[in-house]
Formats: structure tokens, sequence, C-alpha cells
């Protein structure tokens, strides 16, 4: 099954990346590999989930806000290939958490991201990651994600 069929059926939409805010790309092409930008929750040119997780964002939320970042990561990948069936694996997730010193459930967090992709992509989903921790975010975000991701050779 494609990946796009996948998205549609799970009734997932993959937005278009919005324009980005500093002196940066969204996305860069290397010898088949997309390097994508750090995303955060943004839905419609909204922030989401604003805050700190653990004192101003639970858990649950922070998942979600995981979740539209890496949909949102896969907007960049989409608008830079045409297509989501043109990627042969998610290699790695960056996922960063605006959170306090004492909080521990990082990975509870960026698995938002981590399943939406395994959920689409089935084994060409699962990647490397890592979720760190920060005491802040851009713009005050809870989560923000970046991926790297092997494209398919055409």
């Amino acid at each position: 099954m494609s990946f796009e069929k996948k998205i549609n059926e799970l009734g997932i939409t993959i937005p278009t990346p919005a324009k980005p805010a500093a002196a940066y790309e969204p996305g860069v092409l290397v010898d088949g590999i997309i390097y994508v930008s750090g995303q955060l929750p943004m839905l419609e040119g909204a922030l989401q989930y604003k805050g700190m997780v653990g004192a101003d964002v639970k858990v649950e939320d922070a998942y979600k806000a995981a979740r539209i970042c890496a949909l949102n990561a896969l907007g960049v990948v989409k608008s830079m290939t045409g297509s989501l069936d043109n990627v042969e694996r998610i290699i790695q997730v960056q996922g960063f958490v605006n959170s306090q010193n004492d909080f521990t459930n990082q990975p509870k967090v960026i698995n938002g991201a981590s399943d939406v992709l395994v959920e689409i992509f089935g084994e060409a989903g699962k990647h490397a990651r890592f979720a760190i921790g920060n005491s802040g975010l851009p713009l005050g975000a809870s989560v923000e994600v970046g991926m790297i991701v092997k494209i398919k050779n055409k």
C-alpha cells in the first residue's frame, strides 16, 4: 500500500509547510537524505500546547504536540519530494521537550512523533531518536521535533 493511501485511510492531514520565521531552510536534501529543520506544534499558523511540559502542559497534551510536529516535518518532506510515497525510511527523530530539570518523561512525549511515523510508514517508520529536555523552546513551544529521512532513488 502506498504511504499516501495509508495517510488518507487514517484520516491524517499533512500540512503545507509554513515559511521559515528565521534564517534557515525547512529542509535540505543531500545525497538522498532530507534533513528537516525543527518543527513546532503549529496548526493553521497557531502554536498549540504552549508552555513547559509537566507544569503548564500535561504529558498527554505534549504527546499530541509531538505528533503535530512530526506531521509538520512530513509536510516539509512532501513539499520537497512531491509525495510521501517517495520516502524510503525515517532515519532519525530529534525531540526537544520544554521541561524543568526534574522532569524525566521526555521519551513519553516524543512517542507522539514516533508512534505516528510507525502508524504511517510501518517498518520504514521505525527510527533512531533522542528526546532531550530543554528549559525553553522558540515561541514558548512545549515540543520541537526535527527529522532525518531517506528518499527512494528515482
